[in-house]
């Protein structure tokens, strides 16, 4: 997990639900880091950096073309 890297930076759960579900869908090796303590705590956001989507370098070029598709 430590060669993946940061994409995205999100505030709340909300705002990636969808994003998680395509990325699954198109096999894409991901995490997102700080999920469980702002699912918890989501007024610590800030404090934590946000929720980070890391995602593997090999499968970097599909996620932001998944992303760009949201926008």
């Amino acid at each position: 997990m430590e060669d993946f890297k940061t994409i995205a930076i999100f505030s709340f759960a909300s705002e990636y639900v969808v994003l998680a579900h395509l990325l699954e869908q198109a096999e894409v090796r991901f995490i997102f880091q700080n999920e469980t303590v702002i699912g918890v705590l989501p007024f610590h956001s800030n404090k934590h950096g946000g929720i980070r989507l890391k995602v593997h370098p090999d499968h970097i070029k599909k996620a932001e073309k998944i992303i760009s598709s949201l926008s």
